[in-house]
């Protein structure tokens, strides 16, 4: 079973971690990119197709990783209230990405003059919670083995 845990924990982290650096690539360095170069305008629209792809396989990880972590942690009985309430915020805030990210889809399949303030606010935010999401879960991780050696 153990095998089993270090495996979903790996997925889990690379997952996140292929999501949130790769937003920070997408929005620092792509999107810039893809600006400053007027024959690149044409390739945006498939960047953004392959990135959201990789971002839909990221939250299929994240999803059946993140419910087997928490019924493993959650069933071991070191989960305390502070890990749990610390793992609704993460819950909370990654439901968010999901949500953001749902919309972000959908919204790619409107005309560009159609699609609101939050389409551009959106991945920006979905970044900021990625961000949140990582400190919480080492906070998860810190108090989740402080209750182990009590």
């Amino acid at each position: 079973m153990a095998l089993v845990t270090v495996l979903m924990r790996s997925l889990h982290t690379l997952a996140a971690a292929v999501w949130v650096g790769g937003s920070v690539i997408y929005l620092a360095v792509i999107i810039p990119a893809l600006r400053a170069l007027p024959s690149a305008a044409s390739a945006a629209p498939a960047v953004a197709a392959l990135f959201r792809r990789a971002v839909n396989a990221c939250i299929g990880v994240l999803l059946v990783s993140g419910v087997y972590l928490t019924f493993d942690r959650l069933s071991s009985g070191a989960a305390g209230a502070l890990y749990v309430g610390l793992l609704v915020a993460k819950v909370a805030a990654a439901s968010a990405m999901f949500l953001l990210a749902a919309f972000q889809a959908q919204e790619a399949r409107r005309l560009r003059k159609q699609r609101g303030r939050l389409w551009t606010l959106a991945p920006r935010w979905i970044l900021g919670l990625g961000v949140v999401t990582f400190v919480l879960g080492a906070a998860l991780a810190v108090v989740f083995e402080a209750g182990l050696s009590h």
